[in-house]
């Protein structure tokens, strides 16, 4: 799996997640509120399955040595 999820991205992501996580835990939200998993799962790992298919990267361009 090539990387393709960037820095302001996986950081989104990570909050993003934690914050549907911990309002599902708090019971602010209902059960689907676990889908946090997801952006934060992709976030750590730095990869998206959806990316590939929409034909988008975060990931800067790494520069030829």
């Amino acid at each position: 799996m090539t990387k393709n999820v960037g820095g302001i991205d996986k950081i989104l992501r990570i909050v993003v997640g934690l914050v549907l996580i911990g309002a599902t835990v708090m019971g602010l939200l209902p059960v689907w509120g676990y889908i946090g998993i997801v952006p934060v799962a992709t976030g750590l790992m730095g990869w998206c399955p959806f990316y590939p298919l929409l034909g988008m990267n975060t990931c800067p361009m790494k520069k030829p040595d």
